[in-house]
């Protein structure tokens, strides 16, 4: 399966609705994306507007993969508004459709936002990672380095408490 790539799609209420619904599948496979299983719709939806909100307003670009002409994968890329970090921006929300986890299309989708990021003269990227799920030696493969670590500051259970691991890559 091919996956084709739309760099700042246009915002449809129909691209809203794929998004919250791959927000939820990716949520409710288990993967890192700000929630724990299980979400539904109106759990999602208020996040997934806020986040679109901020593409609307120019703040963050969105890439967005499609499978078929469905929503299978997004990247989040989040400029900042200070202006001594203006050169650097935060990949946030990155989700690929579970069914294709695995396959090479996560890293291929990563490798195009970094294509896009570097096309929009960000010089680095930053990156925050769940500790404990694994998906940090993922990012690792395409070049992201750890360069902080804050013990215990994600709580996923009432008992179970993550590390935020903090990612970077230079794009020169």
């Amino acid at each position: 399966m091919t996956l084709t790539y739309v760099r700042d799609p246009e915002l449809t209420p129909g691209l809203q609705g794929e998004l919250v619904r791959l927000w939820v599948d990716v949520s409710n496979a288990g993967g890192a994306v700000g929630f724990v299983p299980p979400v539904a719709d109106g759990d999602i939806r208020p996040v997934a507007e806020g986040q679109l909100d901020a593409v609307r307003r120019g703040d963050t670009r969105l890439l967005a993969a499609y499978a078929d002409g469905r929503l299978v994968g997004t990247v989040f890329i989040a400029s900042n508004r200070h202006r001594l970090m203006t050169h650097w921006a935060t990949l946030v929300t990155v989700m690929i459709e579970p069914s294709l986890q695995g396959g090479g299309h996560g890293k291929a989708m990563l490798r195009e936002a970094i294509d896009m990021a570097r096309d929009l003269g960000f010089a680095s990227l930053r990156l925050g990672v769940r500790g404990g799920t694994g998906v940090d030696a993922f990012y690792a493969t395409v070049g992201f380095k750890e360069v902080g670590r804050v013990p215990e500051s994600i709580r996923v259970a009432e008992d179970d408490y993550r590390d935020d691991i903090c990612m970077w890559l230079r794009l020169d």
